[in-house]
């Protein structure tokens, strides 16, 4: 059965490194997400984006600062 689109904090790296590091700091913190293929329509270098509930981008963009980690694109997106 198919999920329901939901609104979603979408993340997009340059690199497969920055996002595997992203994803780790992120689970360091006890944050919601996971690594997903970039949604259609939008792209990515890695073709790796990080999907959270919206609620978590105040949080995650401190992760990644903290973490030296510069995204290429930080989104709320309906997927």
């Amino acid at each position: 059965m198919l999920r329901k689109p939901q609104l979603r904090l979408v993340i997009t790296f340059h690199t497969t490194a920055e996002a595997l590091k992203s994803e780790k700091l992120a689970r360091e913190q006890g944050l919601e997400g996971r690594l997903i293929p970039v949604p259609q329509v939008l792209s990515a270098g890695c073709g790796l984006a990080w999907s959270a509930p919206p609620e978590t981008q105040a949080a995650m963009e401190t992760v990644l600062e903290r973490g030296n980690i510069h995204p290429q694109q930080i989104i709320q997106l309906t997927i």
